[in-house]
């Protein structure tokens, strides 16, 4: 019964030059906890782990080896927050670190801001919305305007794409596709 497992990504881990700047970074601005920190027996890197939910070790993983002339590779880290107001203090959180170019964006399906970290690695935090439309999709979001003015407007921007629909309704259909790739699948094993 292959055809129904269904792997679900956990966590990564990426190549750094300086994993203690890093650790510093993505402890204090999006608030994640250090939960082991040593070295490879194996390679001799350095390596961090660091969570933000109790029930994983980690979620993302630094190490050591990148090298100073090398660009990173990331497009971006996703960290997903409950709500608008969780999603701006991370965006105040960004821009009191330092953190120069906050791109604010509305996605239809999720708000999002996205910056770089010190290495240059892309970093999205966002947070779901009760609406879809059809992917890719970006456009401006003002996150220092009240919460309810933000939705309204969201929403409004939302319903005058075409393709737009209840998330509810969209996550029907994607179920559906989803049984019927399942079942493709147990037809050929």
């Amino acid at each position: 019964m292959s055809g129904s497992i269904h792997p679900q990504l956990s966590h990564c881990g990426i190549y750094v030059k300086d994993v203690g700047r890093q650790v510093e970074f993505y402890t204090r601005v999006l608030g994640l906890v250090l939960s082991d920190r040593g070295v490879s027996n194996r390679l001799g890197y350095e390596l961090a782990f660091l969570t933000a939910a109790g029930e994983h070790h980690h979620q993302l993983a630094f190490i050591s080896g990148r090298q100073p002339q090398d660009t990173s590779t990331v497009n971006q880290l996703s960290f997903k927050v409950a709500d608008l107001d969780q999603l701006k203090t991370m965006f105040r959180r960004a821009r009191d670190a330092g953190v120069g170019d906050i791109r604010q964006v509305n996605h239809g399906n999720a708000l999002s801001i996205y910056f770089s970290d010190p290495e240059q690695n892309g970093v999205e935090v966002y947070m779901d919305t009760p609406w879809y439309v059809p992917q890719p999709h970006g456009a401006p979001v003002d996150l220092t305007l009240a919460n309810d003015a933000i939705m309204a407007q969201a929403e409004q921007h939302c319903r005058e794409t075409p393709g737009f629909m209840p998330l509810e309704a969209w996550k029907a259909e994607m179920a559906s596709h989803l049984e019927i790739g399942r079942a493709s699948c147990r037809e050929r094993v």
